[in-house]
């Protein structure tokens, strides 16, 4: 069983739309909403997550 993890969310508005960064992971996403660009950013961390090699995560918590 994994266990969850929580990172950092920062949502802003960029023009018409709004960007999500998780900057523990130095991840970026975006949206036309804010629920959308949240969404976008937990895809693009399950993605990153699941394709990354392990030592390249860990490279990016420090």
């Amino acid at each position: 069983m994994k266990h969850p993890q929580q990172f950092t969310a920062i949502i802003e508005r960029e023009g018409d739309g709004y960007v999500a960064l998780c900057s523990e992971l130095d991840i970026a996403s975006q949206g036309e909403t804010v629920e959308e660009a949240k969404r976008n950013l937990i895809e693009a961390i399950e993605l990153f997550m699941e394709a990354a090699d392990p030592s390249k995560v860990r490279n990016r918590f420090h």
